[in-house]
């Protein structure tokens, strides 16, 4: 636990000590609600009876919280070419806690920006409970901690941060549109619905919204699969990430 808390604390210290990322994490998110749900609210919303300022909040809270806390495990690439990763992995503490640490540590740093989301989406008139607020909390723990095992395999498979820039603007791109972040996907062709499966994004959108529209009249327009059925993808998808990522990672690591 305490190897575990201290590799976490680094992560959280390094993103309060870094100025451009704190801007960016914050208000690109906002940006995007903001413009996202009022265009879509302005043109379509109106005409079609349905809100989609909080349609918009709860896909892009998904995405950005399930995106920082994979993009956040990138830096175990720069600790690899300063060869503090292998410091790490020599230490006399289980390699899983270590990663798991790197994990937790990037899933506190996502809810740093998911709590203000959830504040805006209360301002912006977002129909939400106080139950519901609450429940969201754990939730986005959850979803973080998805994110942060699928950036595990996808850096185990990476060998510097120009081409772990690049698979990651292509990896989770098409996400965004498979997972129903901006606009519905109950109904796709074959072959898209495959890759919608795939995607584990689409299980971290999906509980959000299981969570903010129950009760309502929509919710079985937006919401997918009921939240019994994506908290199994997401623990299956969670554990297999873990295990396959963690043991390609510290193969790598062994092998330099």
């Amino acid at each position: 636990m305490n190897a575990i808390a201290a590799v976490a604390s680094r992560d959280v210290l390094k993103f309060f000590r870094d100025p451009a990322r704190l801007a960016a994490t914050f208000i690109f998110p906002f940006a995007i609600m903001a413009l996202m749900g009022g265009t879509l609210q302005l043109n379509l919303g109106r005409s079609a009876g349905f809100n989609f300022i909080g349609f918009t909040f709860t896909g892009v809270l998904g995405m950005t919280i399930f995106q920082s806390s994979a993009n956040g495990i990138t830096s175990l690439m720069s600790d690899r070419q300063t060869d503090f990763a292998q410091s790490m992995f020599v230490s006399p503490i289980s390699r899983y806690s270590i990663v798991f640490g790197k994990i937790l540590g990037e899933t506190l740093v996502a809810l740093c920006t998911a709590l203000p989301m959830i504040a805006f989406a209360v301002v912006l008139r977002v129909p939400l409970t106080p139950e519901q607020i609450l429940l969201l909390g754990p939730v986005c723990l959850l979803c973080c901690f998805v994110g942060g095992a699928f950036g595990l395999v996808l850096l185990s498979m990476l060998t510097d941060e120009r081409s772990s820039n690049q698979l990651f603007g292509f990896i989770f791109l098409p996400q965004f549109f498979l997972a129903g972040v901006f606009s519905p996907v109950s109904i796709l062709p074959w072959y898209l619905e495959i890759f919608s499966l795939l995607s584990p994004l689409r299980y971290v959108v999906d509980l959000i919204r299981d969570v903010a529209y129950a009760g309502r009249a929509e919710y079985h327009k937006v919401v997918l699969f009921d939240a019994g059925l994506n908290l199994l993808a997401m623990a299956t998808m969670f554990v297999i990430f873990m295990v396959v990522g963690t043991a390609l990672f510290v193969r790598r690591e062994t092998n330099r």
